[in-house]
């Protein structure tokens, strides 16, 4: 009884903000209507909850409770304090494109001359163009349904529509920030990204906040093609402050031939999921899955990857790794489809947890669906402790227990972390790394 109370509660609540804030979306017409729909199939499900099996380890009406209000507008204060945010990141040579509080903040991105062969909208102006007829489609989900995917196309405020034409190289990674400013409050974006036939590029993603936000909930759907032949190399990292919720949903279709890489570091926030969305829409395509979850206090990170393996002759290969600290909990779920048709398909996966407490928590959960009798497919996971052997070890050439610690912790994520190609994003994956490790009491 107390479920379907708060289940209730928090209905009305979103119900009473979608209508408070309806008018200020963008979109007319069409793109309304989308958005009702959505909002509709937000509300007969509600707030996913541990009954549902993909979110059985991550109840969000127990853990998040309640959804709260659209963050309002970036105003210039927000602007300036976006801007010192990003002053404390480190130095790219990248394509920045910033979202403020759910909205692209133009004076903080690059918008005047991207490379050739690229070319940037933003979500708003698309929503806005009554004459585009298939703008509404921006906000359809397909086969990715779930209620947080709908309730984020019912509520986008922005995002950015990037296409990298047909056998583009670009030189520069593209660069999505979303810093958030507004505390107590929730941001919703929506991004698009085409990479056509034998394009090649390389993708960075952050999510960090400004001095002093608090409290805040990120709600971001991201959707990425890979054309024939295509190359991209994809990298997340989240690190939003230590009491806010992120929900990211990434859905990738991979074409022939084509291939991925793809790394999500999570060591921010106190309630996270990831739920990566992979099918293969080509033969010879390859992916390789690969994640870290950093945690410490009473973090909650949710790693969800489903790979569809939809047709002959592709490969992936999944590797995670989860170091867990104090009280947090870290969960890996963690499954690959093989479809009736998806024959010679190689397939693998394998999850590891690091626990560093005696409180410490984590559920993996690698599952296996095939349909085909032609495979290659397996997976494992483990969990465990640090080696105190190995702690004897190094403490005995002088090395002092955090420090010892740390030089483990860095191996033992540092199988994950090399898959990233490019020299300057795994440099910056295991700065990240190292910071939390310093942060580490």
């Amino acid at each position: 009884m107390n479920v379907v109370l708060a289940k209730r509660e928090t209905r009305g609540v979103v119900s009473d903000t979608f209508a408070t804030v309806r008018d200020r979306l963008p979109g007319t017409g069409k793109v309304t209507e989308a958005r009702q729909q959505a909002f509709e199939a937000y509300e007969r499900a509600g707030l996913p909850h541990r009954r549902l099996e993909d979110w059985k380890y991550t109840d969000l009406r127990a853990l998040m409770r309640d959804v709260l209000p659209l963050a309002a507008a970036p105003d210039a204060s927000a602007l300036e304090r976006a801007k010192t945010a990003l002053a404390s990141l480190p130095a790219l040579d990248a394509c920045r494109l910033v979202l403020v509080d759910g909205v692209l903040a133009p004076a903080l991105s690059d918008l005047a001359a991207p490379e050739i062969g690229v070319r940037v909208q933003t979500l708003r102006e698309v929503l806005e163009d009554n004459a585009n007829a298939a703008a509404a489609d921006l906000l359809q989900n397909g086969a990715m349904s779930g209620s947080m995917v709908a309730l984020n196309a019912a509520m986008a405020t922005d995002g950015v529509l990037v296409t990298v034409a047909d056998r583009a190289v670009l030189n520069k990674p593209i660069h999505i920030v979303h810093i958030a400013t507004r505390s107590s409050a929730s941001t919703y974006t929506r991004s698009f990204l085409k990479f056509g036939r034998a394009a090649h590029a390389t993708l960075l993603e952050s999510f960090v906040a400004a001095e002093g936000t608090k409290s805040y909930q990120v709600n971001d759907a991201v959707t990425l093609w890979l054309g024939d032949d295509a190359e991209l190399q994809h990298v997340r990292l989240m690190a939003d402050s230590a009491d806010a919720a992120n929900i990211t949903t990434a859905i990738f279709t991979i074409g022939a031939k084509a291939r991925l890489t793809t790394f999500n570091m999570t060591s921010g926030g106190s309630l996270s999921r990831y739920q990566g969305y992979l099918t293969f829409a080509g033969e010879g395509a390859e992916v390789n899955a690969n994640g870290v979850n950093l945690l410490n206090g009473r973090q909650h990170a949710d790693t969800t990857l489903f790979l569809d393996h939809a047709v002959p002759n592709c490969t992936s290969r999944e590797v995670f790794r989860a170091v867990v600290d104090d009280r947090a909990h870290s969960v890996f779920q963690g499954r690959i489809i093989v479809k009736p048709d998806a024959q010679k398909t190689d397939a693998k996966m394998m999850t590891r947890a690091l626990l560093l407490s005696d409180e410490a928590e984590a559920d993996n959960k690698p599952e296996l669906e095939i349909f085909a009798d032609d495979v290659t497919c397996g997976h494992g996971a483990t969990t465990g402790a640090l080696d105190e052997s190995l702690l004897f070890y190094l403490r005995a050439r002088g090395l002092s227990e955090k420090e010892a610690q740390a030089l483990l912790i860095q191996a033992f994520v540092g199988e994950a972390i090399e898959s990233i190609a490019s020299d300057m994003l795994r440099e910056l994956a295991i700065t990240t790394a190292q910071r939390w490790l310093e942060a580490r009491g």
